[in-house]
């Protein structure tokens, strides 16, 4: 294939496209509140209607606000098509919230000119209008089982241009002066990293995406992998075209079965077409990429665990030096990122290293996506530009916590973050602001809690999932979470004494400088956040 035969597919595809586009929502939230039903039924009602040549019913990707689901997104330029009004010029776009299959007829009714009691959601809305679509630009728009859909949006564009018209050293120096870092914990720079590897001496070298995404409350890399498969599979090859392998994997956890399915489909689509494979758009580049299932154990999101678990060995860590990057799958220079960092690659590529420098912080680069979550009126995907604060997130674009309640906390970065309090808001949304207030980035979870929340209890729970979740390998993670998780219970019930939460800081200093790996090093985290900002609420368990 060359470009000529891309620019055909994504012509042909536009042609195909009709003058109103109905889009139904098929990504595993909507999937569970029978979004298939209400497409069926939609695809019923047009038929009935008569109206199939110029309305189209298209499964899409996640449309974000999760908490309306099922949704469904009618964009037109000819609202009201049966009722001789002149039409617009412009395309308008309506969306309906909670449809369910019998809304079908009433929706379709609506396009053609009638009424429809429907719920209509804002989509002038703050948690649309402020987010900044660079991961999540195909989401809600494209068919993510049709090949032909993603190439229609540029697809596939950047990898060609790569193989095409730059030479390896060329795309890490584009992606280093980017200032892209790795979206899936502490930053590291994506284009030092990639660097390292190219410049690895080694037989062979692998490529693997990290989507074994396990933080509470998250569902990031899910919704992306649902809905946008190809964009990340085109990431993929152009970081190895960069680094010289030839072999990649997709590490995803058994838990995502939506996930997986759409992304064999895509794997098996773009090699059918030759976009991967061999002689990858006629040029001497080979790149394969196998999935890799996942049992959901939550120490395998940790690099070493992970790559142990690809070889086929029980997913434990293994102390570092040596690096992936000199030596990892199989003793071979290996590159290891998570989802949304492949996602951003190839917008990268297409519109250049200075535009996405330009978006976000000084050290903070681009955008980020996030999975609202907890007491918040608004839960689902939001993608905002770094620097964006606290406070515009959870009050303006998350509508603040229902019924009138008042924000208390917002906890992000899984497990390993921490609990930042509401008097903090004004805070931006960087790596080095939320390091600084004793939380992180981590994948991007961001769980709201309210004045009801009990802050000891949110320690104890975090700490009773990483007790849970720790592979055993080393002493302090495999002991001494346990006996943190006691110490908070103990706390908890109002058995505790001054001596135990004595105790309990000096564990919690002990486990994260001793443990082997990330999952026991940052276990402490949510106990040190809530002691730092929640003080008073230990306090008061024990003097009670």
């Amino acid at each position: 294939m060359d470009l000529p035969e891309l620019i055909e597919i994504a012509q042909k595809e536009r042609a195909l496209e009709k003058p109103v586009q109905i889009r139904c929502c098929v990504a595993a939230g909507c999937l569970s509140a029978n979004s298939q039903a209400v497409k069926q039924r939609l695809e019923e009602a047009v038929t009935a209607a008569g109206l199939a040549e110029t309305l189209e019913v298209r499964s899409v990707g996640c449309m974000r606000l999760c908490c309306q689901a099922p949704l469904v997104e009618v964009e037109s330029g000819e609202w009201g098509m049966g009722s001789g009004e002149e039409c617009k010029q412009s395309p308008h776009s309506r969306l309906y919230e909670k449809v369910t299959p019998d809304d079908a007829p009433s929706i379709i009714a609506a396009i053609n000119g009638g009424e429809t009691t429907v719920k209509q959601g804002d989509l002038t809305h703050p948690f649309f209008t402020h987010q900044m679509p660079i991961v999540l630009e195909n989401s809600g728009k494209i068919d993510p089982e049709r090949i032909q859909s993603y190439i229609g949006a540029q697809g596939y564009r950047g990898l060609y241009h790569v193989l095409r018209e730059m030479k390896a050293n060329e795309v890490v120096d584009t992606i280093t002066r980017s200032g892209l870092r790795g979206r899936g914990g502490a930053g590291y720079p994506t284009g030092l990293k990639w660097a390292t590897v190219a410049k690895a001496k080694g037989e062979r070298k692998f490529v693997i995406c990290n989507a074994d995404e396990g933080d509470p409350g998250a569902f990031m890399d899910r919704s992306v992998l649902e809905s946008d498969p190809h964009r990340v599979l085109e990431g993929m090859a152009i970081a190895a075209y960069a680094v010289g392998a030839n072999q990649g994997y997709i590490y995803i956890r058994a838990e995502y079965p939506v996930a997986i399915n759409r992304l064999q489909t895509a794997i098996h689509q773009a090699q059918r077409l030759g976009i991967l494979g061999t002689q990858i758009f006629d040029s001497r580049f080979d790149f394969k990429i196998d999935i890799r299932i996942g049992a959901g154990a939550y120490v395998c999101g940790e690099e070493t665990a992970l790559m142990a678990s690809i070889e086929g060995k029980r997913g434990t860590p293994h102390p570092r030096p040596p690096y992936p990057a000199e030596s990892g799958l199989w003793g071979h220079p290996t590159l290891i990122n998570n989802v949304e960092t492949y996602a951003n690659v190839a917008p990268i590529i297409r519109k250049g290293a200075d535009w996405f420098a330009s978006i976000g912080t000084q050290k903070s680069k681009g955008t980020k996506v996030f999975a609202l979550a907890g007491k918040i009126r608004n839960t689902g995907l939001i993608e905002v530009p770094m620097g964006t604060s606290l406070k515009q997130i959870v009050e303006a674009m998350g509508g603040g916590v229902p019924d009138g309640g008042v924000v208390k906390a917002v906890q992000t970065g899984g497990p390993s973050g921490g609990c930042i309090p509401a008097s903090a808001f004004e805070s931006i949304v960087d790596y080095e602001s939320l390091t600084q207030l004793g939380s992180m980035m981590g994948s991007g979870g961001m769980i709201v809690m309210d004045e009801t929340t009990n802050m000891v209890d949110v320690a104890r729970f975090f700490m009773e999932f990483c007790m849970d979740e720790s592979c055993g390998k080393c002493i302090p993670c495999r002991v001494g979470t346990v006996q943190l998780y006691k110490l908070l219970t103990k706390i908890s019930e109002g058995k505790a004494s001054f001596a135990d939460l004595e105790l309990l800081e000096e564990l919690c200093d002990m486990v994260k400088h001793t443990s082997l790996c990330g999952l026991g090093q940052s276990a402490p985290n949510p106990v040190f956040s809530t002691l730092r900002y929640f003080r008073d609420e230990y306090l008061a368990l024990i003097s009670h």
